[in-house]
């Protein structure tokens, strides 16, 4: 079990001390095809190069960015989305608006499909989410970047806000919000959408009611980092597709699992009760804003 939470800086694991790796700490780069050649995750002038974290034994991909190794993401979605041998290309960051002309948000990558001429013929999404950290992340990142060397086998457990991989707020927070908005504009053009994610946050939503290809208009690509121990580095490796239709998984995924009615009728008997023997009792509220407000993200 590791001893601190980072799996990777700059797209290297943090105890590879090759002159690549170090290249890319001192100069802050990317090399996951970013827009830019250096990391821009949340602060493009101080960027927090963590790309994933450890979850126990495995990893976690925090940084969207991340799945971009090799366009790995884009060829399987296009495998989706696309027939065979149609000539296709990508369009990265594309904003989508609804029928008021309001924002719905950036599509993470548009695949086009054209034809001899250069005219689109189809076109289909890809939405890539990485994982929340709850916690603090930046932490244990500056202790690391001070030194490299030094710190690469660090002591960190224990500390207060000890990162960890926050899939329920993940799913919550932005990949619900991002199927209802973005997705039921695609759905209701009959676009299809593929989602990529990590295994790990996969394995935390709800049990999705699978189809086969020929029948879903969502593919869920599911990768993992795989060590590769030549070269001292993770792989992106996609280990499963899970094919389903657009309206039952969004339903499962946005239906929260109910609690026990009795467990929450004490609560409100106890608020009562406190009530009537005059105690100030703070309310217990959440807003429409939190639900949907991110907490701590590292998202590019």
């Amino acid at each position: 079990m590791p001893l601190q939470p980072m799996a990777e800086v700059f797209g290297f694991r943090i105890d590879d001390m090759s002159s690549e790796a170090q290249r890319h700490r001192l100069n802050r780069l990317c090399p996951f095809n970013n827009r830019v050649p250096s990391c821009t995750k949340d602060k493009a002038n101080d960027p927090l190069g963590v790309c994933s974290i450890y979850h126990g034994v495995q990893t976690a991909i925090t940084c969207p960015v991340r799945f971009r190794q090799d366009w790995l993401i884009a060829s399987d979605a296009a495998e989706f989305i696309f027939p065979a041998g149609v000539k296709w290309t990508s369009l990265t960051e594309i904003r989508l608006t609804d029928g008021y002309g309001k924002s719905a948000g950036n599509i993470d990558v548009i695949l086009v499909a054209y034809d001899d001429e250069g005219h689109i013929i189809d076109f289909g999404a890809l939405e890539v989410q990485g994982v929340y950290i709850s916690g603090n992340i930046r932490r244990p990142f500056a202790a690391y970047m001070d030194n490299p060397e030094q710190n690469s086998h660090m002591q960190w457990a224990g500390q207060r806000d000890y990162p960890r991989a926050d899939y329920l707020s993940s799913s919550r927070k932005r990949l619900a919000p991002q199927l209802i908005y973005k997705g039921g504009i695609l759905h209701s053009w009959r676009r299809k959408m593929a989602v990529a994610i990590d295994s790990g946050f996969f394995a935390e939503l709800p049990v999705l009611p699978q189809v086969v290809a020929e029948q879903a208009d969502v593919a869920w690509l599911i990768y993992d980092l795989q060590h590769n121990r030549d070269t001292n580095r993770y792989q992106l490796v996609k280990t499963e597709t899970v094919y389903t239709q657009f309206t039952p998984a969004l339903q499962l995924i946005t239906t929260a699992l109910p609690g026990v009615e009795t467990d929450f009728l004490r609560l409100l008997q106890r608020k009562l009760d406190e009530k009537q023997l005059g105690i100030a009792v703070a309310p217990d509220v959440t807003s429409l804003l939190d639900v949907f407000t991110p907490g701590e993200s590292f998202e590019e």
